[in-house]
């Protein structure tokens, strides 16, 4: 795979080891680094805290605009940025998306960084 690619969060578990345990590969850091860069912006980090902690998991892109003060195209971006690095999933309904966490998402980047 081209170092221009990430792979999905729960793919990167398959393709590093934990940083702890053994110097990690030029390769695996790159793909370590770009899912770790679609968390390092304050604002996907709170979009990932609204949808865990809404009512089911899970939140419509209409229930998170407001919380956040940012347009909807704006947040439907920083949505995408979560979707395309693996955190969160995206189900159509209608003319609405909604999001919710990808199972074991945050705890795959969390045993890879702390050796869990």
């Amino acid at each position: 795979m081209p170092l221009t690619e990430s792979l999905p969060v729960a793919d990167i578990s398959a393709c590093c080891t934990p940083i702890t345990r053994e110097p990690m590969d030029a390769g695996g850091a790159e793909i370590l680094a770009k899912s770790l860069k679609a968390l390092a912006d304050p604002a996907r980090l709170r979009l990932l805290s609204l949808v865990a902690s809404h009512e089911d998991s899970e939140a419509c892109v209409c229930d998170l605009t407001e919380p956040l003060g940012l347009s909807q195209p704006t947040v439907s971006h920083h949505l995408k940025v979560l979707v395309d690095a693996g955190y969160l999933e995206r189900e159509k309904r209608g003319t609405w998306a909604y999001y919710s966490l990808t199972p074991n998402a945050l705890e795959s980047v969390s045993a890879l960084i702390g050796g869990l």
